[in-house]
């Protein structure tokens, strides 16, 4: 079986969207949280990955939008939490607060969590990868540092697929993986996609423009 595994799409319909048209043929998705939040497309993103019935974890962005919760965010992040909550109909901010921390899926063999197994705001990065992180599954699958990585050990394998929508490892490219269960192997990917248009829409929903400049260093 092999799985497309995104995260922190972040309001960013024109990645998502690149993403979406660049993906090998895969058995199914799944979404490691952050579906909302920075980028002005909350709406559609929630759309596409509830149209798809798309396995998701609730980020932080998530539940600040649908519980009113903060979580330390800059003025960037807040207004993107701000301009979601104004955006998106009721029956969309109902899905995100319905989202759980953690999924597990494919008959026990994979674990969706957003940053950390015991933490959901925990940021690990691939640096923080050890086998020590995994339970019973032969997956577990993280997002929220927006740095996309994978480690293999004896144990299992331990992943981020990268931000689709804000990546933050220098790469300025959406980026996802794919996961294959039958061979316990991560595919990594990275892909262009309309960087100008996201900066002109972000500029013209009157959100920060730091949100667009900063998606051209991938930071």
């Amino acid at each position: 079986m092999r799985l497309g595994v995104i995260s922190d799409v972040h309001g960013n319909k024109v990645a998502l969207d690149a993403v979406l048209e660049d993906m090998p043929a895969v058995d199914g998705l799944l979404c490691a949280g952050d579906v909302v939040g920075y980028n002005p497309w909350h709406a559609e993103c929630v759309d596409a990955v509830r149209e798809r019935n798309v396995p998701t974890v609730m980020g932080n962005h998530d539940r600040a939008v649908a519980t009113g919760t903060e979580f330390r965010f800059n003025s960037m992040a807040g207004a993107g939490v701000e301009h979601a909550r104004e955006t998106l109909s009721d029956d969309q901010v109902e899905w995100l607060a319905a989202l759980p921390d953690e999924r597990i899926e494919c008959d026990g063999r994979v674990k969706i969590v957003h940053g950390h197994p015991d933490d959901p705001d925990r940021y690990t990065y691939p640096d923080d990868f050890s086998p020590h992180l995994l339970g019973d599954e032969d997956a577990l699958i993280m997002g929220h540092t927006h740095v996309q990585g994978h480690e293999q050990y004896e144990e299992g394998i331990v992943m981020n697929p990268g931000s689709v929508g804000q990546p933050r490892d220098g790469d300025p490219r959406a980026a996802y993986a794919v996961l294959d269960l039958d061979a316990l192997t991560v595919e990594e990917y990275r892909v262009e996609y309309d960087v100008a248009e996201v900066q002109r829409v972000v500029e013209e929903a009157g959100l920060p423009r730091k949100i667009g400049s900063r998606l051209k260093k991938g930071r």
